[in-house]
């Protein structure tokens, strides 16, 4: 497939480098152009575009970026067909983004989304620590793979996303529609956790959306108090701990 990812953070590059590697043309783009990628893309084994060339002749956008930015996305999408996949793997944190009142007020990350881009989205790969998407994702054949929560109100198109996240090592969960995609989000069992299918569903059922966001600010201080002191390990068990 022809895949266009907007965002070359680490997210969105891994994401460039482990589709590239299973066959997918990908091109890649950032808010600062081609020029500023063009070694990374070559590295990960993509071209290096402008956004509006990132959404043009392909069948699916993945955008990477941070959540507010999608407000400037508003037009980007205007001559796009509806049939392209539209993905979004951010997530929202009011000490970066900045408040926004809709989400706050219980709104689901993935609905606001497509109401600032004026498309319907698939939720993925926002619910995995860049270091576990890039280092942990294992062939299907492998037991115990962990699990990635996978949310649209389009079968067909969640249909394929789930195929691009097994082709990134991990098993793919359908976690329902966008309505319900807050028990995916930061603060709730789901987030970061590195479940298996089984766990990850039983984690989807847990989830509260009334402690979700007092749990991903209580999980931010500690995160910034401990800084660079916290391994790997640590922020899954702390995760883990903080939204049982």
């Amino acid at each position: 497939m022809n895949i266009g990812i907007v965002g070359a953070g680490n997210i969105g590059a891994t994401l460039a480098r482990k589709l590239a590697a299973a066959d997918h043309e990908v091109k890649l783009a950032n808010s600062k152009g081609p020029e500023s990628i063009r070694d990374l893309a070559a590295e990960v084994g993509a071209t290096a575009t402008t956004k509006e060339d990132a959404v043009t002749g392909v069948d699916i956008v993945i955008l990477s970026i941070p959540f507010s930015a999608h407000r400037d996305l508003a037009n980007l999408f205007a001559n796009v067909p509806e049939d392209v996949v539209v993905v979004d793997t951010s997530n929202y944190y009011p000490f970066r983004d900045g408040a926004i009142t809709d989400v706050d007020g219980g709104k689901p990350e993935a609905v606001w989304v497509s109401e600032q881009i004026n498309r319907p989205i698939i939720k993925a790969w926002n619910a995995v620590l860049s270091a576990t998407l890039a280092e942990k994702g294992v062939d299907k054949s492998q037991p115990g793979r962990i699990a990635l929560p996978v949310a649209g109100d389009d079968l067909e198109k969640k249909s394929i996303v789930m195929q691009l996240v097994e082709a990134t090592g991990f098993a793919a969960l359908d976690a329902g529609g966008l309505a319900t995609s807050w028990r995916q989000q930061p603060g709730t069992p789901a987030y970061c956790t590195e479940l298996t299918a089984d766990e990850l569903q039983t984690a989807l059922e847990k989830a509260d959306q009334n402690r979700s966001a007092d749990n991903r600010e209580a999980l931010i201080k500690v995160f910034m108090e401990k800084g660079d002191s916290l391994t790997h390990n640590d922020i899954i068990a702390l995760n883990r701990a903080g939204t049982a």
